[in-house]
């Protein structure tokens, strides 16, 4: 069984930093993509980053130039560093992450950290 626990979420002004962490255990299989998205008060959850085993990395169009997502596969632990915050951010951010296992998809989901930027 895989486990995610996040952390790292909190209140902070418009204009600040923060750094989620999301920590992965279990039987994880070393080429996974780990991602955040983000469910917004009263939205649907919606897409923020993702990162391949591999490095390469995505982001939404809202976050580009302001957020870097990245991972320590030894820690099998995916971060995700939060500059010029910004009172949209607002939301309940969720660690995702996925793996293929004899040609099975698998999608693990924690539960959430919450952040609040204030204007």
């Amino acid at each position: 069984q895989v486990q995610l626990v996040e952390s790292g979420g909190g209140l902070v002004q418009a204009g600040g930093s923060l750094r989620l962490s999301c920590a992965a255990s279990g039987n994880i299989v070393s080429s996974n993509t780990m991602a955040w998205y983000r469910q917004p008060p009263g939205k649907q959850r919606d897409f923020v980053a993702r990162v391949l085993a591999g490095g390469t990395t995505n982001y939404a169009t809202s976050v580009n130039g302001r957020f870097t997502i990245f991972r320590n596969n030894v820690k099998k632990t995916v971060y995700l560093q939060m500059n010029g915050l910004e009172p949209e951010d607002t939301g309940l951010y969720y660690c995702q992450l996925r793996m293929i296992v004899a040609g099975t998809e698998y999608e693990y989901w924690g539960q959430g950290t919450q952040v609040t930027v204030s204007s």
